[in-house]
C-alpha cells in the first residue's frame, strides 16, 4: 500500500527520497509528496499521480534540507487529490503515514472543538494536529509525537518531521511494517528493504507496537509501553538491492518469464541431494502432530491454497479448509487443538492475514508462514516459516510468487503424506521428480510467447470472459481470471466446470469467450463434456491443453494453446503460466498500465 520514506543525511534528501519511493511504486498508489527541513524552515511539495508529476514539480519549485520525509498515497480516507496527498501538516508538524486510524472521526470532533481546521478528507491530518496540539502546550516533539501515538487506534506505520528539528525524525510502527536503516553518520527510515537496502546495509526492523527516536548518530527504540527496547540488526540481502526490467517492457513480463529459474531453486531447497525426497533443512516439522490443516490468505495466494488444498487431501488424507483472511478474523471459529495453521501471504505483511494469525496464536497447536520476506511479520510471529525464494516481485500481479507458493506447498503435501505413511518412497520420488520437470516445461511454454499476441488480440476485444477447470484446476480457473481482470480491467470470472449449468451457462453466447484449463487427466473427459454444452449455444472456447488432450477434443473450437505434457499432480504449476501470458498481452493489447493497475496495490497493509 503506502510507501514511507525518511533520511537523516549528510546531502540534499530530495532526490535521494524520490528514488527510494520509485522503488516503492510497486507497492499502488495514487499521489505523492516530500517534506523537509532546512534551515529550520518546514516545506513541502506534493502531487497526483505517478511520480513523474512530483518529479517535475520538484524541477520547477525545488525543496532543500538535509532531512525528509516522502510518501506515495494508495487512497482509503479522501479522493486521491492534492490536498489529500501526504506527507499532512499541521503547522510545525509533518506527517506520513500508511494505515488507517480507525478513531480519527472522535479525534476530528474533539480536535474541530478546540478550533482547529481541517482542510483535508483524511485520517491522518488528525495525527498532525494532534501532534501540533501537543507541541502549543509545551511538549517536546519526541514528547509531543510521543503523547500522539497514545490517542490512536488502529493499524498504522507513521514517521513525524518537525519544524526547527534537522537532526530528528519519530517513527512508529502498529501493524503497518517499517523499518530503519543505518548508514555512516546518516539514518534512513522507509517501508521495506526495497526502498532502504541501496541506502544502508543493515537494517533493524520495529516490531509490533515499537517507536523510534532517530537521529543521524542513534537510534532510541521504545515499546508499546515506552520501555526502552533493543532490535536486532540484518544485513540486506543482496536480491532486494537492485530491481530492474531486464530486456522486459514490464515487471511482470519479466517476473513470468523468471519463473523457470526461481522455481528450480525453490525446489533446491526443499529436496534431498538426491532428488528423491523431500527435505527441509533447518526446518522440523512432524505432520503426524495435525488430525487437521487450516490454511488462511487473501489473493491469489488464497488461490493457492485452494490447489494445496486437493493435494493434502488427496496425497496425506489430512482435512484441509481454506479460509480468506479477511473473513476468517471476524467469524472467530472453533479451532481444534491439533490443527496446523498455514498462512501464506508474498510480503508476509498482508493485515487481514496477520491478524488471523494473532487470532490463531494460542488456539492452534502450530502457526506457519509460507512467506516471500523472511524479515516479515508474519514470518517473525510462527513457529515455523517456509521461505518461498521467489526473490523480489515488483509487479502488482502476482505471478512466480504464486507458482513458487504452490511449489513449496506440494512439497509440503509429499512431506505429510510420506509422514502419515500414504506414500511408500518410490511415490515419494515420482513425485518430487514430477516437480522437477516442471521448470523445463514452463520455458518450453514461454518459447512460444509469441502465439499470445494475435489470441490476446481477440482477447481484448471481450466485455466478459469465463475460465473453466475442474479439480485442482478449478482454483486455476479462478486464478486465470482474477489475472485477466486485475490488469486488463476486462470482467472475468471462474468456474467449476461441472457448476456451468447451475447457473453461469446462462451467461454464454457468442461474445463471450470461454477459456478451458484441462489436460488430458482423469477428468478430461467431463470436461469435454461441458465444453460441448459451451459450444452447443454458440461459445467460444479456448482450450488450455496438451497434444493428448487436442487429438481427443480439437473439433469446434476456436482457440487452443497446446502445453507439454505433465504428471497430472503438477498441472496446476504449469498451467498458472499460460493463464498469466493470457492476461499480460491483452492488457498490453488495450493499453493498460501492466505493472501498476488501477486500485491495487502490492501490499495490502490495511483491511
Amino acid at each position: 500500500m503506502c510507501g514511507i520514506v525518511g533520511i537523516l543525511g549528510q546531502h540534499e534528501v530530495a532526490p535521494l527520497i524520490l528514488d527510494a519511493l520509485r522503488r516503492l511504486e510497486y507497492r499502488g498508489y495514487d499521489s505523492a509528496g516530500i517534506a523537509t527541513v532546512n534551515e529550520g524552515r518546514l516545506d513541502r511539495r506534493r502531487a497526483t499521480g505517478k511520480l513523474w508529476a512530483l518529479s517535475d514539480l520538484l524541477v520547477q519549485d525545488p525543496i532543500r534540507g538535509h532531512v525528509g520525509i516522502g510518501h506515495t498515497r494508495w487512497a482509503t480516507h479522501g479522493a486521491p487529490t492534492e490536498a489529500n496527498a501526504h506527507p499532512h501538516r499541521s503547522g510545525p508538524v509533518a506527517v506520513v503515514h500508511n494505515g488507517i486510524i480507525e478513531n480519527f472521526r472522535e479525534l476530528r470532533a474533539e480536535l474541530e472543538a478546540d478550533g482547529v481546521t481541517f482542510d483535508t478528507d483524511t485520517d491522518t491530518e488528525a495525527v498532525a494536529h494532534l501532534a501540533a496540539r501537543e507541541l502549543r502546550g509545551g511538549r517536546t516533539p519526541v514528547e509531543a509525537a510521543q503523547e500522539t501515538l497514545a490517542r490512536l487506534d488502529g493499524a498504522f506505520a507513521l514517521l513525524f518531521l518537525f519544524e526547527g528539528e534537522e537532526d530528528l525524525l519519530v517513527a512508529a510502527r502498529r501493524g503497518s511494517p517499517l523499518a530503519l536503516g543505518h548508514g555512516e553518520g546518516e539514518m534512513f527510515v522507509g517501508s521495506d528493504a526495497v526502498a532502504l537496502a541501496p541506502l544502508a546495509r543493515e537494517l533493524t526492523y520495529l516490531e509490533e507496537g515499537d517507536w523510534a527516536v532517530v537521529r543521524r548518530d542513534s537510534v532510541q527504540l521504545f515499546d508499546e509501553a515506552n520501555a526502552p527496547v533493543e532490535r536486532p540488526r540484518t544485513i540486506v540481502a543482496a536480491a532486494n538491492a537492485y530491481a530492474d526490467k531486464g530486456v522486459h517492457k514490464h515487471f511482470m513480463a519479466k517476473e513470468i518469464h523468471e519463473q523457470p529459474t526461481v522455481m528450480s531453486y525453490a525446489l533446491s531447497q526443499y529436496t534431498a541431494a538426491d532428488r528423491a525426497a523431500v527435505a527441509l533443512p533447518g526446518i522440523a516439522v512432524d505432520f503426524t502432530g495435525f488430525d487437521r490443516v487450516v490454511m488462511v490468505a487473501c489473493g491469489t495466494a488464497h488461490l493457492a491454497c485452494h490447489v494445496a488444498k486437493y493435494w493434502f487431501e488427496q496425497l496425506a488424507r489430512i482435512p484441509v479448509e481454506i479460509e480468506v483472511a479477511s473473513e476468517f478474523r471476524y467469524r472467530e471459529p472453533p479451532v481444534a487443538p491439533r490443527t496446523l495453521a498455514i498462512f501464506v501471504s508474498q510480503s508476509g505483511e498482508t493485515a487481514d492475514t496477520l491478524a488471523a494469525l494473532r487470532y490463531m496464536r494460542g488456539r492452534a497447536a502450530a502457526i506457519a508462514a509460507v512467506v516471500n520476506v523472511l524479515e516479515s511479520s508474519i514470518a517473525r510471529e510462527s513457529d515455523l516459516v517456509f521461505p518461498i525464494h521467489a526473490g523480489v516481485e515488483v509487479g502488482v500481479a502476482s505471478t512466480k510468487a504464486f507458482t513458487c507458493q504452490l511449489t513449496v506447498l506440494a512439497a509440503l503435501a509429499i512431506l505429510a503424506a510420506r509422514q502419515n505413511g500414504r506414500i511408500d518412497a518410490a511415490r515419494e520420488a515420482e513425485l518430487v521428480s514430477a516437480l522437477e520437470s516442471v521448470p523445463a516445461a514452463m520455458a518450453q511454454v514461454l518459447a512460444h510467447e509469441e502465439v499470445y499476441g494475435p489470441l490476446c488480440w481477440e482477447l481484448s476485444k471481450a466485455s466478459d470472459v469465463l475460465f473453466l477447470g475442474r479439480g485442482a484446476m478449478y482454483p486455476l480457473a479462478l486464478e486465470g481470471a482474477l489475472k485477466l481482470k486485475e490488469i486488463s480491467y476486462i470482467h472475468a470470472e471462474g468456474y467449476a466446470s461441472g457448476e456451468l449449468k447451475h447457473g453461469p451457462i446462462a451467461l454464454i453466447d457468442e461474445t463471450v469467450p470461454v477459456i478451458v484449463l484441462a489436460p488430458s487427466d482423469a477428468l478430461f473427459d467431463k470436461t469435454v463434456s461441458n465444453m460441448q454444452e459451451v459450444m452447443a449455444r454458440g461459445g467460444r472456447i479456448l482450450l488450455v491443453t496438451d497434444q493428448a488432450g487436442l487429438s481427443r477434443a480439437s473439433e469446434g473450437l476456436w482457440q487452443s494453446l497446446r502445453l507439454p505434457p505433465v504428471d497430472p499432480f503438477v498441472a496446476p504449476i504449469l498451467y498458472a503460466v499460460p493463464a498469466q501470458l493470457l492476461a499480460y498481452h491483452t492488457a498490453v493489447t488495450k493499453g493498460t498500465d501492466v505493472d501498476q493497475p488501477r486500485n491495487l496495490a502490492k501490499s495490502v497493509t490495511v483491511e
